[in-house]
């Protein structure tokens, strides 16, 4: 969901709950899914209940939309925030319908569900039996049990309360999880796996909205800056690169003022860096400055979403047009040339490879 949305929605979060009733309907469809392809979670509109999964394979050009719809004769909720791939599952996090959904991978059906989450984000795996889930305006990140689909127990986040803070995006080194602390916040946190708790955190700039690892074992984050009036601040955003290994800053690359980065990426080597700042913009790892002429321009819309193939560097840039009709997908090459384009659900948001 975007940043800017969420101050307004969130307040309303807090004021009504989204209440989903899931009950399999007699018209199922039958998927085969195999092979590669990506997964396209669409938000939908909040409070709306009309969150959306989408399908497309590559290598056909084709795109199948409502797959869990379709797939279960039931809908997927309220605001479809994240998902990913673990094991033989892709696990679905709906934030507003305070549910996870594990489907099956080639037939998109549901096979297990982690519910009565305040209000999830992420979900990262440390191992078959034990996941983190991120909060938004929460102090708690809640541990699961994938094999069990139950919660297990919850990690406090010290100095977060549970109106002005949030844990966001997860990445592991060795047996540490790093996560960024969002809303109100200027954190990146590190989590002990053999105790579930925090045990260090570092100060970045304000509102880190990303977190990912690099093939050197550096993490990057991009920060918003909050916004102009904001009772926690306002500064020109910034990029930085974070030694995993010793937990401190190694580079920060600043952005101006009025400038909107958000959704770093990675290629499939780790050696790449791409996000969006308006235009799309991609840099190697090793670069001592951001480049100054982007990789994909503006094209006079909302680019809300990226992703790059872990397989061959092609780049998928989600365009959710006005929030409110059938967003698009655009495939580029590696050089910046387009594939292909096709419609998702509304407001396309996040991407997931199998």
């Amino acid at each position: 969901m975007s940043r800017n949305l969420l101050y307004v929605v969130l307040i309303l979060s807090l004021m009504s709950t989204s209440c989903m009733k899931w009950d399999y309907g007699d018209d199922m469809e039958d998927f085969d899914a195999s092979g590669a392809g990506l997964f396209i979670t669409n938000e939908g509109n909040f409070q709306y209940g009309n969150a959306t999964l989408s399908y497309y394979d590559p290598s056909t050009n084709t795109v199948q939309n409502e797959v869990f719809f379709r797939a279960n004769g039931m809908k997927l909720g309220d605001t479809a925030q994240s998902m990913c791939v673990y094991g033989d599952k892709g696990w679905i996090v709906v934030n507003n319908s305070h549910v996870i959904f594990a489907i099956d991978l080639n037939t998109f059906k549901e096979v297990g569900r982690i519910e009565n989450l305040p209000s999830p984000r992420y979900i990262h795996f440390v191992n078959d039996e034990k996941a983190y889930v991120t909060q938004i305006w929460d102090n708690r990140i809640f541990v699961v049990n994938p094999k069990t689909y139950s919660i297990t127990g919850q990690i406090e986040v010290p100095g977060m309360t549970m109106e002005s803070g949030s844990t966001e995006q997860m990445v592991q080194y060795g047996k540490y999880v790093f996560c960024n602390c969002w809303s109100y916040q200027n954190r990146i946190i590190k989590i002990d796996t053999e105790i579930d708790r925090v045990v260090g955190e570092l100060t970045v700039g304000i509102q880190p909205t990303s977190l990912v690892i690099d093939k050197y074992d550096r993490m990057w984050t991009v920060t918003d800056g909050g916004y102009e009036g904001s009772p926690y601040g306002y500064e020109a955003p910034a990029l930085f690169c974070i030694d995993a290994a010793t937990f401190k800053i190694e580079k920060q690359f600043k952005f101006r003022l009025n400038d909107t980065p958000s959704e770093i990426q990675l290629n499939g080597t780790r050696d790449t860096l791409y996000w969006i700042n308006r235009d799309i913009w991609r840099m190697d790892v090793t670069a001592e400055r951001i480049p100054v002429r982007p990789f994909l321009e503006y094209r006079d819309t909302k680019y809300y979403g990226l992703t790059v193939n872990p397989a061959n560097s092609e780049v998928y840039v989600a365009d959710a047009i006005d929030y409110q009709q059938q967003g698009i997908i655009y495939r580029y090459t590696p050089q910046g040339q387009m594939i292909d384009e096709f419609y998702v659900g509304i407001t396309p948001g996040a991407f997931c490879w199998k």
